[in-house]
Parts: C-alpha cells; structure tokens; sequence
C-alpha cells in the first residue's frame, strides 16, 4: 500500500494537478498509512478515521483557481456546477466548503460531505477526494474535480459579466508563462505505418496511450484508444488506465458475437461508427483542456437551447475543427461525431477530442497536439482582448 501512495503523490506532482509541497495520501491498510505534508496530514488524520473508506488524497492546485473561484461567486454558495461532461456524467456538482466550517478539531462539515460525495474544494486546502477501494481512485477523483476546476475558471473569464481583473491575470502568470510554449510535437518515435498484427497493434496502442497522458492532454489519465482490425476494434477497456494499458484493451468483433464489448470503452459505438463512415484505422480520444473549456465557449446570442451539451444541433468551430454537442455513452456521440470527423478530428462540447488516423497513431496525436496548441493561443488572445476592451492593460 506505501508504494500505492508514492505512486500517486508522483503522479500528482508530474501531471501538474498539484503543488507537490501541498499533498498528503493516506490509506488504510493493517494500519493507518500515510505520506506528504506535514501541515495536511492531521486533518486527514481525523477525517479519514470517521469514513468508510480505503483513501484520502489532500492537496492544492499549483495555481489559485480555487481563490479566484471564490472571488466569482456568491458569498452564501456552498457548491459549484462546472459544465465539463466529466462533472455533469460523474460528480453532478462539487460541494464548496469555507475555511471557517472546519478545522482538525471539527472536521464534521467535511466527513458528512465525503461521506455523500467523491471529492469536494475546501478553503485553505483546495481539493480533498476518497477512494472507496483503492488509492487510485482517490486520485482519479482528485484529478476529475481539478480538471473540472481549471475548466470551470478559465471558461468564468472568459463569459461572466465582470471581465478578469488586473490582480487575476497577474495571479495566473504561471499559466499564461506556460502558454507561450507549445506542446511539443512528440510522435516522431511512434510506431509507424500499417498496423496489421496483433502484437504491433498493442504496442502501437499503449505507446500512444502514455504519450497522451505525458503531454497531459487528458483528465487524469481517461481517454480511449481504438484500432480498427478487418472485422474487429481494438479498444481500451472502460476506466482503463492510458498510461498503463497492457492487460486492459478488448478486442471486440464487429459482429458482436463475442462479449468483450461487456468491458470496452464506453465510446465503443462512437468509435464504431466512425470507423463505418471513414476509412479511419486508429482513432485517440483524449480531453485536452483548452480545446475543452473553447468547445465551452459559444458566443451565440439568439439561441434557445438550454441543454447544449446534448441539444444543440449546430456545428461549430475551433479554427477549421468542428465542434458538435454529443450525449457520452447513449449514441449522442456516435450519432454526432462521424459525420463530421472527416478531416480527421472533432471536438464535443465539453468532453474532447477525437482523432483519427488512416495508418497508425502518429497522425491523431499531431492533430490532438496541434489543436490544443491553437487552442491554447487563442483563449489567451480573446482573454486580452476583453481586457484590453474594457481598457485594462496587461502584458
């Protein structure tokens, strides 16, 4: 179980999720096991001890969105509502709780939220999540409402009434430092050509797996992964790991006279479809967060749909890239995506994209990469802009 939570302390320290001087995991083993800051681990202490659960992961966002967030909102909220797909299919709303509802003391208004919910924001800290069984789901919780957190911001920037402020920007210099260097194009080294057999196909499919989580263009490490085989797909399993994929990708007959599909990735029909409509042999999905939080971003005026991430029938566009609204897993997608993913990649509101490639994978991870670059560059241009329009200076 120790080495569980160096794991995952690594893993948050190198996907940038968090400060790694501000995280503590602990986890129940024949003992209390825990490891990372000192100041955070009585309070998980305490909190731990008074849940039904495996783990608890402690920590704060190496940027401020939580206190930039809290400076957006009402005084009396007590939860936030992100509109990414991950908070609306798997957390619903993250509940909000404020520095002085808690203390090592009185950690109550914590154990009844965590007992309710994977994961909430707490002042002072910025995110604690449970794992109900494993550490790792601990971190996937934190990863979800970090994702959910920095699209939540970025996107509040961008479209609420009072544009971002002076000492905003400022605070976000990190990122936007960040920004000003592209994602690097690494899909060179990739395994090139026809896929045709077995074994090249799975090799194929797990480099391209831990290449996208490396560039962080995921949310925590979620995603799927296809390759189209004559009469099968090859497909990650669902909540599989991308970076850690040997063992957990199904291969699943088109014909359906197997039960592998039982385990396939919830986006197995999109993928299908896809595949049915162009002459795609690799498909990557990933959730890379600028292409997420623009795809967020509609300027339309005269509209009256209210559930756009699944009633909106427009297409629209991030540059030359496509962005449609799509149901995750009921056939939204797969009724949405293929028919315009012909220049080889798509966005859904608010999920991701998807890329497809005609040999291997080197193609949809360029064009993942290459978007998410154009993406980044753009939010920063359009927030200046506004700044600049509401004539504040920034540089």
């Amino acid at each position: 179980m120790i080495r569980q939570l160096r794991k995952y302390l690594d893993k948050l320290s190198l996907d940038g999720s968090a400060r790694p001087d501000r995280i503590a995991l602990l986890a129940r083993d024949d003992q209390l096991l825990s490891l990372g800051a000192d100041d955070l681990l009585p309070l998980g202490d305490t909190v731990i001890e008074q849940l039904n659960v495996i783990s608890l992961i402690l920590a704060t966002p190496p940027l401020p969105f939580l206190e930039l967030l809290l400076g957006r909102i009402p005084q009396n909220a007590d939860h936030v509502v992100p509109l990414d797909t991950e908070t609306r299919t798997f957390l619903h709303d993250i509940p909000l709780v404020r520095r002085h509802e808690y203390s090592v003391e009185n950690p109550e208004r914590l154990v009844e939220l965590l007992g309710q919910r994977k994961g909430i924001l707490v002042e002072g800290i910025g995110i604690i999540a449970t794992g109900s069984v494993t550490v790792e789901q601990a971190y996937i919780n934190y990863s979800s409402i970090y994702h959910a957190l920095f699209v939540k911001v970025l996107l509040m920037l961008l479209t609420d009434r009072s544009p971002p402020t002076q000492l905003e920007m400022t605070r976000l210099q990190p990122l936007w430092a960040q920004l000003s260097a592209a994602i690097p194009r690494q899909v060179d080294d990739l395994l090139p050509g026809a896929l045709d057999e077995k074994t090249t196909i799975l090799k194929a499919m797990d480099e391209v797996g831990k290449r996208t989580v490396e560039l962080q263009l995921v949310d925590s490490f979620f995603g799927n992964i296809s390759c189209n085989d004559r009469n099968s797909i090859f497909i990650s399993q669902t909540g599989a790991s991308l970076d850690e994929l040997p063992g957990c990708i199904d291969l699943v007959p088109n014909d359906n006279s197997s039960t592998a599909g039982i385990t396939a990735s919830s986006e197995l029909i999109a993928h299908r479809a896809i595949y049915q409509r162009t002459k795609a042999r690799t498909i990557l999905h990933g959730h890379p967060k600028f292409s997420v939080i623009l795809s967020l971003f509609c300027q339309e005026t005269d509209c009256n749909v209210t559930d756009c991430w699944k009633n909106c029938n427009k297409v629209r566009y991030l540059g030359s890239v496509p962005v449609v609204a799509g149901e995750v897993g009921a056939g939204g997608i797969a009724r949405k995506v293929p028919p315009v993913i012909g220049s080889g990649i798509a966005v859904v509101y608010g999920h991701g994209v998807f890329a497809t490639g005609d040999l291997d994978f080197r193609q949809p991870l360029a064009a993942m990469i290459e978007l998410e670059n154009w993406c980044r560059q753009e939010y920063y241009q359009t927030l200046l802009q506004r700044c600049q329009n509401e004539n504040q200076e920034f540089q």
